[in-house]
């Protein structure tokens, strides 16, 4: 799995959220943009993209800026992914299931459904609470806790 950088800065700017959540007041786009350093404009985009989501409120005015729309525990990292870049796993732009293959790589699509399963028992997981305020769930802990986890194999 690959992340992209509008993924990376739209998971560090609804923490960032949900951090602020416990203050209940408001978070403008530059104080976010400051202390996550996501360049302002991408960071404009992505927050309308997770305000159309229905995980970011946003209000304008001297007192305006952004919040979380629903509870930090409420809000997995897989939907902060699914707003801004869509499902977990593609094959080609398509879902796993709607991708099949013959003869010597059939199996192939059972691998890719496999794999988004995996992503989907992490990210689904994981909430914006977890990751502010920890402790993170105890699969993603026994997967960090093994040293091979840490172990940079060929490219990745």
């Amino acid at each position: 799995m690959r992340l992209t950088a509008r993924v990376d800065y739209a998971l560090r700017a609804a923490a960032g959220l949900a951090a602020a959540a416990a203050k209940g007041e408001p978070v403008t786009s530059e104080q976010l943009a400051r202390t996550q350093e996501i360049p302002g404009k991408f960071l404009e985009h992505i927050l309308n993209q997770l305000r159309r989501a229905g995980l970011v409120r946003s209000q304008r005015g001297p007192v305006g800026g952004y919040w979380l729309a629903r509870p930090p525990e409420e809000i997995s990292l897989a939907d902060i992914i699914r707003a801004v870049d869509g499902p977990l796993l593609g094959v080609r732009g398509e879902r796993p299931e709607d991708v099949g293959y013959e003869g010597a790589a059939r199996s192939l699509q059972e691998v890719w459904i496999a794999l988004r399963a995996s992503e989907r028992q992490i990210l689904e997981t994981v909430t914006l609470r977890h990751v502010v305020a920890g402790p993170l769930p105890a699969a993603v802990q026994r997967l960090t806790a093994d040293e091979r986890a840490w172990v940079r194999v060929g490219q990745t």
